[in-house]
């Protein structure tokens, strides 16, 4: 063969392999790993098996998600990573982003992590220029003050689009302002910086005097005049303006990068997605999704299990407000979240006998509330069936509750079968003596190996403001234990025990 033919040849194959080269485009969602080593898994959750690595600094395509993992672009095929140790590429931006704050008395930190020094506080509705992101941190100046806050407790406001500086008389379907957040500033003036002059609640509305781009001047009282971020609240005529106004389901998305889907399913097309604290009124619901209305005026589904809804708001609220003084030898006038570990494709471990251990956390878990119920708290539970609840779903629950306490069940596993026993986690200091309280009393109660009360690195614990602990109710992976734990005789002593512990812990705080 010829020099010049072996030259043609080499150029096809060349040519070949650049033809069936995957093709990179430019608009896809990315991530950055923000941990020294992340593992890749076959599907989401830990329960599953770990495919690869990647390093810190990593950055890789989003293809979808499922709660609070990922699933993404590995080389030729795809695996799933845990969101919370990764960082979005565009969020990590340098640029300005106007946030606000979705709950009251959020903690501007010195520094990015739950142990510095609370600067200040905001309150629901408050906004503040966020300047950089660690993490699931944002930096932020507010009123002067500048520190960082958490992610999950923020709303990034889209960015306004050269909005014109005329103002604009409104319509005669923009002459009422319906208020959707908790609490909202009136300033003086259609800018951030200008002076609060007025604080109004969620469902009042107020009359809308003119409208300046992304801003809403309202008549506050009768001739005092104030302007609001359209963004939290509703434009509307008063003609429109029933009673039903107050009745519309709103759901909030909870996690960045949420997918809303074409039709009630996983496997359906994505429509688009949506970032924590964004609201869409519920059109109606379909087993274990939402229709929604979006934007655009299209109706589009998102799993119930990656949003909250302002029904639940309410319901937790209004245990906050029925709470009474503890009454000594009971637990009236507590409020306590009863969180059943793993749900729905979230199996948890799987024991040497088949046992899922999803199943056993949810029975012990109503049996636990029933008892705690009997003796006087208010109790409220992650979930009553064999659904997926995200992690940062069962923090914001316990938030949302005020809980006085939050007991996580589990039943735990490990490689080496003779591993026995239960174990009580904390992870702050001040969940400590709650911890020590519920293992004496599950001591005095099962006939287990006590491995005692321990610090833990757990979400629910971590990221968890109330006082919080995570129980390890026995090893399924030891096939004697699995046997005595998925007995009904022994949720029925272990709960008691909790129960005990708890009782033991409330009466000793209030001495």
């Amino acid at each position: 063969m010829s020099k010049a033919s072996k030259w043609i040849i080499a150029g096809i194959l060349l040519l070949s392999i650049f033809h069936d080269m995957p093709t990179t485009y430019a608009n896809v969602d990315s991530v950055v790993v923000d941990t020294t080593s992340l593992h890749i898994r076959s599907g989401p959750g830990l329960t599953y098996d770990v495919t690869g690595s990647l390093k810190k600094g990593a950055q890789v395509e989003v293809l979808s998600t499922s709660g609070d993992w990922l699933e993404i672009r590995n080389g030729n095929s795809s695996g799933w990573i845990a969101s919370w140790l990764t960082t979005s590429r565009d969020r990590s931006a340098s640029s300005t982003t106007t946030v606000v704050s979705r709950v009251n008395q959020l903690n501007i930190r010195s520094g990015p992590a739950t142990g510095s020094a609370v600067l200040g506080r905001m309150s629901a509705g408050d906004e503040a220029l966020m300047t950089q992101q660690d993490g699931e941190w944002a930096a932020v100046t507010y009123n002067g003050i500048t520190g960082w806050v958490h992610m999950d407790y923020i709303t990034q406001l889209a960015k306004q689009t050269n909005p014109s500086p005329k103002s604009v008389e409104p319509t005669t379907s923009a002459e009422l302002f319906t208020v959707s957040v908790d609490a909202l500033n009136v300033r003086n003036k259609a800018d951030l910086s200008s002076k609060r002059i007025g604080l109004i609640s969620q469902g009042e509305s107020y009359p809308v005097k003119r409208i300046d781009g992304n801003w809403v001047q309202i008549v506050v009282d009768k001739n005092k005049l104030g302007w609001v971020y359209s963004f939290h609240g509703k434009l509307s005529s008063k003609e429109t303006k029933t009673s039903d106004t107050k009745k519309a389901r709103v759901v909030t998305i909870l996690s960045n990068g949420t997918n809303i889907r074409t039709e009630a399913t996983t496997s359906s097309a994505i429509s688009t997605r949506a970032d924590a604290g964004q609201k869409f009124t519920i059109v109606k619901e379909d087993g274990d999704w939402y229709e929604i209305a979006l934007t655009s005026g299209e109706s589009a589904f998102v799993a119930k299990w990656v949003v909250s809804t302002e029904d639940e708001s309410v319901a937790t609220n209004s245990v906050k407000k029925e709470q009474k003084k503890h009454v000594s030898g009971t637990l009236k006038g507590l409020t306590i979240v009863v969180d059943a570990g793993h749900g729905g494709n979230d199996r948890g471990t799987t024991g040497t006998r088949g046992t899922d251990e999803k199943d056993f956390t949810l029975l012990t878990a109503e049996l636990l509330a029933d008892k705690l119920r009997a003796a006087g708290a208010n109790v409220v539970n992650t979930r009553e069936t064999d659904t997926y609840v995200s992690l940062r779903k069962r923090v914001a629950i316990s938030h949302q509750a005020n809980a006085d306490a939050f007991i996580s069940v589990h039943y735990d596993a490990n490689p080496d079968s003779r591993v026995s026993g239960f174990t009580t986690y904390y992870t702050h200091s001040h969940q400590r003596g709650l911890a020590s309280a519920v293992n004496d009393g599950l001591a005095s109660s099962v006939n287990l190996r006590n491995r005692g009360s321990q610090p833990g690195d757990y979400l629910v614990l971590r990221e968890n403001r109330q006082n919080a602990i995570l129980i390890e109710l026995g090893f399924l992976s030891n096939s004697a234990e699995e046997r005595t734990v998925t007995s009904e005789m022994f949720r029925e002593q272990a709960t008691h025990g909790i129960y005990k512990g708890l009782l033991d812990y409330f009466d000793s705080a209030a001495r």
